[in-house]
């Protein structure tokens, strides 16, 4: 993080990429989907605090998984000051249904690894049946 990030009040692309370790290029994709809403002086977008906080944000909702509209939401939910109460249960369902999601795959994992691994001791029986076979006719 950088050392002043708590009092500064502009952040430029340059400066966010680093302190979060994006590319430049994946923030100006978050502002083209709606997370970020920088302030433009000519060609230079200037980030604010609330800026670096909704890209905190969005890439943390990436690391568990959701989606960016899902991540849009979830942010334009909050508002300082306002109940927490109807983003908490927008998130709580968003992540029961990511976690039932995950347990599913989980799920179809093992039962392919299972037949996977059933299919492979079935190929290596038959090769070793077929190195008796040949060993025999030597």
């Amino acid at each position: 993080m950088l050392a002043d990030a708590a009092d500064r009040t502009e952040f430029s692309i340059s400066e966010l990429a680093r302190e979060f370790d994006v590319t430049t290029r994946a923030i100006r994709f978050y502002e083209d989907q709606g997370l970020l809403a920088p302030r433009r002086d000519g060609q230079r977008r200037i980030y604010t605090p609330r800026d670096r906080t909704r890209l905190k944000l969005t890439l943390r909702g990436k690391r568990l998984g959701l989606t960016l509209s899902e991540i849009r939401e979830l942010i334009d939910l909050y508002e300082p000051g306002r109940d927490e109460r109807p983003q908490l249960e927008r998130f709580l369902a968003v992540l029961e249904a990511h976690i039932g999601s995950l347990e599913r795959q989980q799920a179809d994992i093992v039962a392919q690894l299972s037949e996977l691994r059933g299919f492979e001791r079935k190929v290596r029986k038959q090769l070793r049946g077929r190195r008796r076979a040949a060993g025999a006719r030597d």
